[in-house]
């Protein structure tokens, strides 16, 4: 007995006459960036095991989000504690936040917050690659060991 249905010729799929409704989405990877990114796609995980590496999807898990949250909340503390620091006589020691203390505090708090918010979507959108996961962990251990720091200062 035959696992073809009886309608279907022997050893054809019984959807392989219809008719495409479009273009073939997957003729090509999901881009880095696409509106799906943005207004919500569909794609949250490779299909394949052997094509995470390197890919780009569409949505991204929670827990993805609450990570890049922690690290954008560490680094609105990190601004808050060096500004209050700086005002009770203490010196920044990194060069660039010295560099950007100069444009006063709004220049200062603004252009690190952006700084950090674009670094943060680049790694993000390249969440599948080894490299941005490094770099996402060792921001949120960096800046929480730095706002312990800032803490420790206060004892």
């Amino acid at each position: 007995m035959s696992a073809s249905s009886p309608s279907s010729p022997e050893g054809v799929h019984p959807s392989a006459g219809a008719v495409p409704r479009g273009i073939d989405r997957r003729s090509r990877p999901t881009p880095r960036f696409s509106s799906h990114a943005l207004l919500g796609g569909r794609r949250r995980v490779v299909r394949r095991v052997e094509e995470q590496e390197g890919s780009f999807v569409d949505l991204h898990g929670a827990r993805l989000w609450c990570l890049i949250l922690w690290v954008a909340l560490m680094n609105i503390g990190d601004s808050y504690f060096t500004l209050v620091h700086l005002q009770a006589g203490g010196v920044e020691l990194n060069p660039v936040a010295a560099a950007l203390l100069r444009t006063g505090r709004f220049g200062f708090v603004f252009t690190k917050s952006i700084l950090i918010a674009l670094a943060l979507v680049v790694l993000a959108v390249h969440k599948n690659f080894f490299l941005a996961r490094v770099g996402l962990w060792t921001a949120a251990g960096t800046y929480t060991l730095l706002v312990i720091y800032h803490l420790s200062l206060f004892a």
